[in-house]
């Protein structure tokens, strides 16, 4: 036969700590204080205990999809450029097998979003256009003033004497110059 102990335990009413006025005393703000101060040390010594990174990356894609499905509440959440780039970077952090269970979406939606910050970085955009690089008109100006202050040269020897000058430029293109400024040049 089990028995009971007659002792009872009678638990601390917050109404208790309140004086009579309806304000708050100051046995309740330090409580208040002294509960945040607690739980906020059992918060950082679960995080130093549980060194696993995967841990870490799991707890902050919870707290974005959270912080996503407050802002959305109802419907299904549409994911903003910046939240999409914050999943893909974390799902670098966590390995591929337990992203079906870390993360809100299907790891096919993270590769696609993967794939596209890819090719929104490589656009190639800041690359030159194909072919040749424009003549500028300085080098125009001076094909052609050769050209009229030596009759006698072609477009072979005024290519020539801009190489020796410094200037790297085909033959033909000189040709093209002389072309279509209208000066006949000799054919060497």
């Amino acid at each position: 036969m089990v028995s009971r102990s007659k002792t009872r335990f009678h638990a601390v009413s917050w109404g208790l700590l309140r004086d009579q006025s309806g304000g708050c005393d100051d046995r309740e703000v330090l409580l208040a204080f002294v509960y945040r101060l607690v739980r906020g040390l059992f918060g950082l010594l679960a995080v130093l205990v549980c060194a696993d990174l995967s841990k870490d990356v799991e707890l902050l894609v919870l707290r974005h999809e959270n912080q996503v499905l407050r802002r959305e509440l109802g419907g299904r959440p549409r994911w903003r450029h910046v939240a999409r780039l914050w999943l893909a970077a974390l799902s670098r952090l966590v390995r591929r097998r337990r992203w079906a269970e870390v993360f809100p979406v299907t790891p096919a939606t993270i590769l696609r979003w993967h794939r596209n910050l890819v090719a929104r970085k490589w656009t190639f955009t800041d690359r030159r256009r194909p072919g040749r690089p424009c003549t500028r008109r300085p080098v125009k100006a001076l094909i052609s003033r050769m050209a009229r202050e030596n009759p006698t040269w072609g477009h072979r020897r005024i290519q020539g004497e801009l190489a020796r000058l410094g200037y790297p430029i085909a033959a033909s293109t000189v040709w093209e110059i002389l072309h279509a400024a209208g000066i006949d040049t000799w054919p060497v």
